[in-house]
């Protein structure tokens, strides 16, 4: 009998559809009030071996770290010219926060410039180097 293969896990994490009211954009009517974003957040780390009934929150990752990066941690008063900027700070928020943590990935879709249901945004992707 052969042994099992071993395995490579990836334990990947979300938060999706977060809204958050924002202050971004270039245009004059978008500028000097908050904007109602889309966010969505994706990380991913590496788990440990095995996730047992008893396994303690620490051998993962809190879910509201995701929400908090992309809402409480974001600076007040500061105007993201670009929904990019946004989620680079976001990203970064996020490794800092945990060594752990090897890949961001942040989708922004501006809500108010929806004229027929379309999401438009964008995404950025991020792995730490």
């Amino acid at each position: 009998m052969k042994a099992p293969a071993a395995l490579a896990d990836s334990l990947i994490l979300e938060v999706a559809d977060l809204e958050v009211d924002v202050l971004t954009g270039i245009y004059s009517e978008e500028t000097g009030q908050p904007q109602p974003l889309r966010i969505t957040i994706t990380v991913r780390m590496t788990p440990p071996e095995h996730f047992a009934h008893d396994t303690p929150l620490s051998a993962s990752k809190n879910y509201m770290d995701l929400k908090f990066a992309a809402s409480e941690a974001l600076p007040a008063g500061v105007h993201f010219k670009l929904i990019e900027a946004l989620a680079d700070h976001i990203c970064e928020t996020l490794f800092v926060q945990d060594e752990r943590v090897e890949a961001v990935t942040v989708k922004v879709v501006k809500l108010a410039i929806s004229e027929a249901g379309e999401k438009i945004g964008m995404t950025l992707h991020r792995e730490r180097r």
